[in-house]
């Protein structure tokens, strides 16, 4: 019998550890409702039918568990058949519900995404705003759940974190010659520097940047350091919880001279989580993630940043109303929002505008072309800006996003891809409605993302619970068909040859990456010059910039701080190469119609041509149309290869950034020369150092390697894939014969659980019915209702 490995290659639970393990008990019913509030009646409806299909369906799943625990109690050795179906069984009894839609919103400085959040949660200053600097410092996750108390997690970088960082941070401010007052100014006026500097400060005290690394560690922190590295706070009222959690999250001023203990180990701080109470507002299962704009110093506090932003389903770009018309800040967020489509878990990105309140209307007016109506009041004028944003940026998004995505990716069918929100209006209303600041709008968009991924994630669920009780049930069958060995032999042949099939597909998927990875390489080749030499060249020339170009140098080509652009040397010398695989990438990754280029696809053709081999063999060998034996086989292919799909997503951001990878690579002794450059004109040096290292990798082929290096992650993506499925059908097909292979033994009569079962798979149809004339309903309601009127005082 082949091993039973799921379909991630990982090995199921061993049934020595497991097999009389309890399952996780179900949550009480009154929780189960409390959940919901946040969304409308209608809603709150179909979502409780939902939950109530997934409730008995665990029910009846404990209830087949149970039974079969207690058939195989006292035996000495278990068939290999019943472990994997007791282990799946408890695997899917212990599934999470949903796993949490992340929404990521990703903003610089000052664009007003705490502010937004605010808004949305109903909790004017929960999270530090101000107009002037930044705010948050770090990565904030704000969800609800089924506490009774506001509750903040705070998580700190562990020791050896911070020690990589602290080795970093004196090698920036190791000076091993004295500077004359020239250079010195120029140094004290380096970003970098002054970060390093505040950074040591914060946690040792004044002075503690002229110590080197091995002082440091022997000093001693101005603020006790929690073991654990993590900082629990809990209150009643979110005014209590707000008030302990700004000194921790909120970025002071570097002249401030307050002294409250919370603020020196902010440099320590790698993120944060933030729990409320049942909310009517956000509802449990949804994240809302505060990221900033360009990374962190710190190498993993840099990762975090990087695969947050690629654990957002949904990214919402935050970028204030003055500056959403252009700026090199907006367009990077924008780039990376889109690099997220392609390397992660996002399939959503829309652009947010906040502040859209602002408008002096004497200047509004003077630059308005003339229209049909004239503009008699600041509100009237607020409203035609606004909506004039939303299609201009409407228009631009949607050309970025076709010329960098796939044409059938999701988010370029949004009806909404632009939204201009005020979160000081949502509040004082004097100006627009509450509806008008669109942060009802925003969160109508994440109650339906919710309802929707609760729907697929419950069809999914009972769908692979029914197989589950089919295969059980036919475990106890006694019916010994004729020929039944050469019927199952016929489809093991023709499932053989169909994975062959399946390989060839996937090849030619791959293959379609090799001509823009070539013509990648050669601009990449012919610009990388030039390229270098606007990451380099400042406007200010050197001053103020020697030390974060070490800083650069000592990340391997990376920096990023919380006030400058990021800078990152690997990505920006690898763009022209992905610039060229941009849509053929996506366009292998996504979801649709078959094609050259699609892979899911094709493994979903290979799904469907395997059940239809087996609707046919069923019919020829005397199955009944609707024998265990038959959909078992189906629901099963089902539950292996949508299986699939997450591997390969997971995969897909090694194989996406395995460019850069390279070349960092390559290029990482050219940094370390660079880094250790000191004395006159240090900064010039260590740019021709650079330059030198880059060039002499290039001639030595850089590039071509970057582009092997990836064919070959596409070439593991195929192997992996390849022989998953093989193991995955072997297994299937060994559990289908016939108990004549010693597979199997008499179990316990669950003929009960299976009907019942059965009668849950039913209703999947019907409460997928109530749900769509639920919404023709709201539709309806919502088309006769009248408009609502402005706020009071804003009438012509």
């Amino acid at each position: 019998m082949a091993e039973t490995k799921d379909v991630f290659g990982q090995e199921p639970h061993p049934v020595e550890d497991d097999l009389y393990k309890e399952p996780t008990r179900k949550r009480r019913k009154s929780d189960r409702d409390q959940r919901f509030r946040a969304f409308p009646s209608m809603e709150q409806s179909a979502l409780k039918e939902y939950e109530k299909l997934e409730s008995r369906t665990r029910r009846v799943l404990s209830n087949t568990y149970q039974k079969l625990i207690q058939s195989v109690f006292l035996d000495d050795s278990i068939p290999n058949g019943v472990k994997y179906l007791i282990n799946r069984l408890l695997a899917l009894i212990e599934k999470p519900t949903v796993d949490p839609i992340y929404i990521g919103l990703f903003g610089s400085t000052g664009a007003g995404k705490s502010s937004l959040i605010n808004a949305i949660i109903q909790q004017a200053m929960f999270l530090p705003v101000s107009g002037e600097s930044i705010c948050t410092s770090c990565i904030v996750q704000v969800s609800s759940g089924c506490c009774v108390q506001y509750e903040a997690k705070i998580h700190l970088l562990s020791d050896q974190e911070w020690r990589e960082e602290l080795k970093n941070l004196t090698k920036l401010l190791h000076r091993t010659e004295e500077l004359g007052r020239e250079e010195a100014d120029a140094w004290n006026r380096d970003e970098a520097v002054e970060e390093a500097t505040w950074k040591l400060q914060m946690i040792y005290g004044n002075g503690a940047e002229s110590k080197n690394y091995e002082e440091l560690l022997r000093a001693k922190p101005k603020r006790k350091i929690p073991t654990s590295r993590v900082i629990t706070l809990k209150a009643e009222e979110a005014e209590e919880l707000s008030i302990k959690l700004d000194p921790y999250i909120r970025t002071q001023r570097r002249d401030w001279d307050g002294e409250a203990a919370e603020m020196h180990i902010w440099p320590l701080i790698k993120h944060v989580e933030v729990t409320l109470p049942k909310s009517d507002l956000i509802p449990e299962g949804v994240v809302l993630v505060d990221i900033p704009g360009t990374g962190d110093f710190n190498s993993k506090r840099d990762e975090m940043w990087k695969k947050t932003i690629d654990k957002c389903s949904v990214i919402w770009v935050i970028s204030d109303i003055e500056r959403v018309s252009g700026g090199r800040a907006y367009e990077d967020l924008l780039n990376e929002s889109i690099k997220a489509c392609q390397r992660g878990f996002c399939r959503e990105v829309a652009l947010v505008v906040t502040k859209t309140d602002k408008l002096h209307l004497p200047e509004y007016l003077r630059e308005r072309k003339a229209g049909n109506q004239a503009i008699q009041s600041q509100r009237e004028a607020v409203l035609e800006r606004n909506e004039m944003i939303k299609l201009q940026r409407t228009r631009i998004l949607k050309e970025k996003l076709k010329r960098k995505l796939p044409a059938d990716f999701k988010v370029l069918e949004a009806s909404d891809l632009v939204y201009t929100v005020s979160a000081q209006e949502y509040w004082q209303q004097a100006l627009l409605t509450e509806e008008e600041t669109e942060i009802p709008k925003l969160r109508e968009y994440i109650r339906k993302r919710l309802l929707d991924k609760k729907r697929r994630t419950v069809t999914k669920y009972v769908t692979e619970a029914f197989g589950l009780l089919l295969l059980t049930d036919s475990f106890n069958s006694t019916q010994n068909l004729p020929n039944e060995h050469l019927h199952m032999s016929v489809l093991r042949r023709f499932a053989e040859e169909k994975v062959e099939l399946l390989e060839k597909a996937i090849a030619q998927c791959f293959a379609c990456m090799e001509q823009p990875l070539q013509e990648g390489v050669r601009t990449a080749r012919t610009s990388y010059r030039c390229i270098l030499r606007s990451c380099l060249v400042r406007s200010k020339g050197n001053q103020g910039f020697h030390q974060t170009l070490k800083a650069v140098c000592l990340k391997n080509g990376i920096y990023a701080s919380r006030t400058l652009a990021r800078i990152d040397l690997n990505e920006a010398l690898t763009q022209p190469i992905y610039d060229q695989i941009d849509p053929v990438f996506g366009s292998i990754f996504r979801t649709g119609k078959p094609t050259g280029s699609a892979l899911m696809p094709h493994i979903d053709a290979f799904k469907h041509s395997l059940q239809e081999k087996m609707t046919e063999i069923g019919i020829r060998s005397g199955w009944k149309y609707d024998s265990c034996k038959k959909n078992f086989l189906i629901q099963e292919i089902s539950a292996i290869l949508g299986g699939l799909e997450d591997h390969i997503l997971r995969r897909k951001r090694r194989i996406y950034e395995s460019l850069t990878a390279s070349v960092q690579s390559d290029l990482k002794l050219c940094y370390e020369e660079a880094a250790q450059i000191t004395g006159k004109k240090a900064c010039e040096r260590m740019k021709d150092a650079i330059r030198r290292g880059v060039d002499r990798q290039v001639a030595e082929g850089m590039f071509e390697r970057a582009q092997e290096r990836m064919q070959h992650q596409f070439q593991q993506l195929k192997t992996g894939i390849v022989e998953k499925v093989k193991g995955s059908i072997a297994t299937m097909l060994a559990l289908a014969s016939s108990q004549g292979d010693g597979l199997y033994k008499e179990l316990a009569d669950v003929r009960s659980e299976y009907k019942d079962m059965e009668k849950l798979h039913r209703s999947l149809r019907e409460v997928a019915e109530n749900a769509r004339l639920r919404k023709g309903m709201q539709e309806f309601l919502l088309r006769a209702s009248p408009s609502k009127a402005g706020p009071p005082g804003t009438s012509l």
